[in-house]
């Protein structure tokens, strides 16, 4: 008998439930950016950085750590890097790259 009265309230219920519409509201909002030129490369363990004039450089290992920070007081600046070996990531203002230092 409890069977019955399930069965015939979860079919009630699929019947007559009204289901509800979901619908997202898309909003896209439109940034806009400085465009920075900025050009990092590295060459063994120097890093060149072109185009940022008065930005800060940050340069972090692959956990996450701020292993260098200073800022870029020219517009074609070079700086030897005396870190391990390894992968980083750089960051010239809202630029950010990964590098490989051999």
């Amino acid at each position: 008998m409890k069977k019955i009265f399930a069965y015939i309230l979860i079919c009630s219920m699929a019947i007559f439930a009204s289901p509800m519409r979901l619908q997202a509201n898309t909003a896209i909002e439109v940034i806009e950016q400085e465009a920075q030129n900025i050009i990092i490369s590295v060459s063994g363990s120097v890093l060149q950085v072109v185009g940022a004039n008065d930005e800060v450089l940050q340069i972090y290992n692959v956990t996450g750590v701020r292993v260098m920070s200073v800022r870029v007081d020219g517009n074609d600046k070079r700086y030897n890097l005396n870190l391990p070996k390894g992968c980083y990531i750089v960051k010239v203002g809202k630029v950010v790259r990964k590098i490989y230092i051999r």
